[in-house]
C-alpha cells in the first residue's frame, strides 16, 4: 500500500517561497497513469487543489495559483516537490500531498507570518 509523507518548514515569511516535499513509499511515482497532487486547506475553508505532476512528468496547475506554483520531482528519491512563491498570510494552510486515486499524506501545517 502506498504511503505519502509531507515535509518542509512550518513557518514561512511573507514574500518568500514555500517549499514542501512529498516522499512516496510503496510505489513508484513513475508508475503509469498515476497523478501526484498537492492540495491545501486554509482555516475555515474547504479543500483547494493546487496542482499535479503526472507519472510522465507533465504538470498542471490550478489557474488561480498557476503564476506562483511549480511542482517538480526527483525520481531517484521517489519524491515530488511543491514550490509556491510570493506567499502571503492567505497561503497559511494545512498542505497535503496525495495520489489522485485516494491515497493521502497526513498533511503538514504551514503558517505564513513575519
Amino acid at each position: 500500500q502506498v504511503q505519502l509523507q509531507e515535509s518542509g518548514p512550518g513557518l514561512v515569511k511573507p514574500s518568500q517561497t514555500l517549499s514542501l516535499t512529498c516522499t512516496v513509499h510503496g510505489g513508484s511515482i513513475r508508475t503509469n497513469y498515476y497523478y501526484w497532487s498537492w492540495i491545501r486547506q486554509s482555516p475555515g475553508k474547504g479543500l483547494e487543489w493546487i496542482g499535479y505532476i503526472a507519472y510522465s512528468g507533465t504538470t498542471y496547475y490550478s489557474p488561480s495559483l498557476k503564476s506562483r506554483t511549480s511542482i517538480s520531482r526527483d525520481t531517484s528519491k521517489n519524491q515530488f516537490t511543491l514550490q509556491l512563491s510570493s506567499v502571503t498570510p492567505e497561503d497559511t494552510a494545512v498542505y497535503y500531498c496525495c495520489r489522485l486515486d485516494g491515497s493521502w499524506g497526513q498533511g503538514t501545517q504551514v503558517t505564513v507570518s513575519s
